[in-house]
């Protein structure tokens, strides 16, 4: 049956009315809020935004940090017929933001408190706006503003008069109708606005729910942002239709304080199920080893031996024990016991595993939980296929895949000319399902690109292997292209010289059918002034003898993937950087040279560094050691 966002929500209310479908904490701690007290508040906001005026049709921006009002205003602007545009709270007004408002033509926009400035600079901008809709009460409101509380007092004496307005209004919606207009943060140009209809959401929730099982008991704590799609259909419309219930992060006076919220409140919350993605995961880990460390030698010892030994025991999840490694499994248990449960305990001591999405997590990491005995769980989706389309499960998995497929939906790789490949083939991964989105809002040229004849060309590279699991390795559309025409993927090379060492933070790889390869690094300069200092603790930074040493630390680490080092064979040669360009200066959102999933645009990297990477096919830039390199590092 193809059924609408608003049937989903009804058919749990009726189901699961008295279990808690919503917990936030406020003050001291987290109060639930059950299926049937968020369909009041739903309905009383829905009625208030009629009293408003709002139109079928009307595309709603929502601009908050996650909360219950985030997900009680887009179920009430979906039930009067109306489509949400989720927008990141770290939006810069100047540019992204306002492209997003103005390009999506918002008419209403519904703000929180702390995000009410970034509007306000905005909204002379933005002539198709007729109200703002703030969250949170204000001591005062400009002209066209008006608050949320304001509007559900007007709600509930309409719904007074007239008790059946909202389910009249909802009963126009159909399942093609515009749910949500999602900009996709851009790895390449500009961003597009993904439009996702009802039936987009609720069939890639029934085809999430093959591959997951989430019972309704469990809780999640959502701490991703609310407008990411990876947490709107894991997150809150999975758990939903299961009768399950969502937390959502409690909000700080700043960023860094609601960051520092998330551990606290996942103790407090004890979530069955978190989502998260690899640089979350990255956070998760040294907070856990720093830890382990601060306990002395002895448990340090032990706590990597047991880890080393469970790597073996598991091997690939699937594959874990049998034959001789059967005989750790007592000593195992043992482990578990003594050291990781302690550590899962950090987690609530109720997380059975995560699911991780929103880039490709390194194995390694994914060896790391699993060890410890909450299985990060690697899957696959992007915004264009509301997200997901592949996962791994607590029953099928097998790390350093990303899963097997959700069902039902069609999968393809295909090579350059479109021709379809066998398995273990690598070509770009292609996929027809209900799931794939309507189109580009305002963008049919990239539309017609993306879709062919109902087909989501993803722009990712990836092969399925014989046992139907998944693996995703880079990037299709960002390929390098070496002067003989050969093409390779980036990736997995940049990861692996950031990952594997601590004196580098981000890599990008560039070859446009050059003879060569070279890259740009963003080094750590305390890492590398501390290197220094330990090798020669005379020596002051400021000289060029500290940055010589410096750099050739730099080109040592990358030497370790060549002949004779640790990491030989790990990749061809000829793809590794003959020449290398270093920067202090990371990539960051502010600087617009990353996304808002913390994936490094590419194409903006390659224009702001142009001069300094055309300047490496100079052949005195094969030394490290060089003018520009040198003052780099001051």
């Amino acid at each position: 049956m193809r059924t609408t966002i608003i049937d989903l929500f009804g058919q749990s209310v009726r189901k699961y009315a008295n279990n808690p479908f919503l917990w936030e904490k406020t003050n001291s701690e987290f109060k639930p809020t059950t299926y049937l007290e968020v369909q009041e508040q739903v309905m009383q906001l829905a009625a208030g935004l009629l009293s408003l005026g709002v139109k079928p049709a009307a595309n709603i921006a929502l601009l908050s940090e996650g909360r219950n009002a985030w997900i009680i205003a887009e179920l009430a602007l979906l039930h009067v017929a109306a489509a949400n545009v989720p927008l990141s709270i770290k939006l810069e007004e100047r540019n992204d933001l306002l492209f997003r408002l103005q390009h999506s033509e918002s008419q209403y926009i519904i703000v929180s408190g702390g995000q009410l400035r970034k509007i306000r600079s905005v909204a002379p901008d933005l002539p198709a706006l007729k109200k703002i809709i703030i969250i949170d009460d204000q001591e005062e409101y400009l002209e066209n503003e008006i608050a949320m509380s304001q509007l559900v007092t007007a709600g509930k004496e309409l719904l007074a008069t007239q008790p059946t307005v909202v389910r009249e209004r909802a009963s126009l919606v159909k399942p093609d109708d515009l749910a949500t207009i999602s900009y996709t943060s851009g790895t390449t140009a500009d961003p597009k606005g993904v439009m996702l209809t009802h039936r987009n959401y609720t069939a890639n929730v029934e085809q999430a729910l093959t591959v997951v099982t989430i019972p309704s008991t469990y809780r999640t704590l959502i701490i991703l942002p609310l407008d990411h799609c990876f947490a709107h259909v894991a997150g809150f419309y999975s758990f939903m239709a299961c009768g399950a219930s969502v937390g959502t992060v409690q909000s700080g006076k700043t960023g860094m304080e609601t960051l520092k919220n998330i551990p606290l409140n996942i103790r407090e919350l004890k979530p069955d199920l978190l989502l998260s993605v690899p640089s979350l995961a990255k956070s998760f880990r040294k907070n856990i080893e720093s830890s382990i460390r601060s306990k002395g030698k002895v448990t340090t010892w032990l706590f990597y031996t047991a880890l080393s030994m469970a790597y073996s025991y598991n091997k690939e999840g699937f594959n874990k024990g049998g034959g001789l490694q059967m005989v750790k499994k007592p000593l195992l248990a043992l482990f578990d016991k003594l050291l990781f449960s302690k550590v899962r305990e950090a987690f609530g001591g109720n997380l059975k595993f995560f699911i991780g999405g929103g880039a490709l997590l390194d194995i390694e990491l994914q060896r790391f939980f699993y060890a410890i005995g909450i299985p990060m769980l690697q899957g696959y989706g992007l915004s264009e296929a509301t997200p997901i389309i592949s996962a791994n499960g607590l029953n099928l998995h097998k790390l350093g895949s990303s899963g097997s497929l959700v069902s039902p939906m069609e999968l393809r790789i295909e090579d350059n000319d479109g021709k379809q490949l066998p398995l273990m083939e690598k070509g770009e991964i292609v996929i027809k399902g209900e799931n794939v989105m309507a189109g580009y809002y305002k963008n049919e040229k990239s539309t017609a690109d993306t879709v062919r004849e109902g087909w989501l060309h993803t722009g990712d590279m990836g092969y399925m292997d014989k046992d139907g699991f998944l693996y995703v390795v880079g990037r299709f559309k960002s390929l390098l292209i070496s002067h003989d025409g050969e093409k390779y993927s980036p990736e997995g090379i940049e990861e692996a010289l950031s990952d594997n060492s601590r004196f580098i933070d981000q890599v990008v790889l560039h070859n446009n059918q050059k003879p060569y390869t070279v890259a740009l690094f963003i080094v750590n300069k305390e890492m590398l002034k501390a290197y220094v200092h330990h090798k020669k603790p005379h020596l002051d930074w400021n000289t060029t003898e500290a940055k010589e040493l410096a750099l050739t630390k730099i080109q040592r680490e990358l030497n370790e993937y060549r002949k004779g080092g640790k990491h030989e064979g790990l990749f061809p040669e000829r793809w590794l950087p003959a020449a290398i360009a270093v920067s202090c200066d990371p990539f960051t959102e502010k600087n617009g040279l990353v996304n808002s999933t913390m994936k490094v645009i590419r194409g903006k990297v390659e224009e702001r560094y142009a001069d300094r990477l055309e300047g490496l096919y100079q052949p005195a830039a094969k030394d490290i050691i060089n003018p520009e390199n040198l003052a780099a590092l001051s």
